[in-house]
């Protein structure tokens, strides 16, 4: 379904990374605050995809002392990251060994995926989707941002070359770094994420935030 799961090092040290190469990421967990709080209930269960590290669940956690939390990863070592991050929450918090499928049923009264879409393969996409709508409430509302921008060159390679440029790569590690974006992650246009959206039965699909490369939307569960 994905690309092989943060590791080791690479998970130990994956919540250093976010707030250096995504533009406005504090403002970005600001906003999926609001925008999860204007359709949730203060007692609410959220759904959130990619949960490894523990950003997310965190800050929401902090944010909204009666919420509870289902946070899916398919990486060990991210989940037991973000049981280290979570610790004051732990009674509030479930985290889960997987994939979408893998996640409770719900029904949740929303849906959070942050940073992580563009590791799921493209013939995956529509699939993950259909089944975080399948475990939501009617008119629940989901928050998704990750890399998205035109696919067509010579925007793309820009955007690729923007993209790394933010993250500060030292110049030795550019090319690497551009070739990696190319190769390893799965982008799509955001008139395809948006399409995609729809065709999982997600409504009043909305941009909200747009960082560089990053893109993000909220979407309501339809019936």
């Amino acid at each position: 379904m994905t690309q092989t799961p943060f590791k080791g090092t690479a998970a130990q040290n994956y919540n250093q990374g976010p707030p250096r190469q995504v533009p406005g990421f504090d403002g970005l967990h600001k906003m999926s605050s609001q925008l999860l709080a204007e359709r949730m209930p203060d007692t609410g269960r959220l759904l959130v995809l990619g949960a490894g590290g523990g950003l997310e669940l965190e800050m929401l956690a902090d944010q909204h002392a009666g919420w509870r939390f289902d946070g899916v990863d398919p990486s060990a070592d991210m989940l037991a990251l973000a049981r280290e991050t979570v610790v004051a929450h732990e009674s509030r918090v479930s985290l889960h060994h997987g994939y979408i499928d893998d996640a409770p049923d719900g029904p949740f009264d929303g849906a959070l995926c942050l940073l992580t879409f563009h590791f799921i393969a493209r013939d995956q996409r529509l699939p993950t989707l259909k089944s975080i709508h399948s475990r939501m409430r009617k008119g629940a509302p989901l928050v998704l941002a990750h890399i998205s921008f035109p696919q067509e060159e010579p925007e793309r390679s820009l955007w690729i070359a923007r993209h790394v440029a933010f993250a500060g790569t030292s110049p030795d590690k550019v090319e690497a770094a551009c070739e990696a974006i190319a190769t390893r992650l799965t982008i799509l246009s955001p008139q395809e994420e948006e399409a995609m959206l729809r065709e999982a039965g997600f409504e009043n699909v909305s941009l909200f935030y747009a960082g560089l490369s990053f893109k993000g939307w909220v979407a309501y569960a339809g019936a």
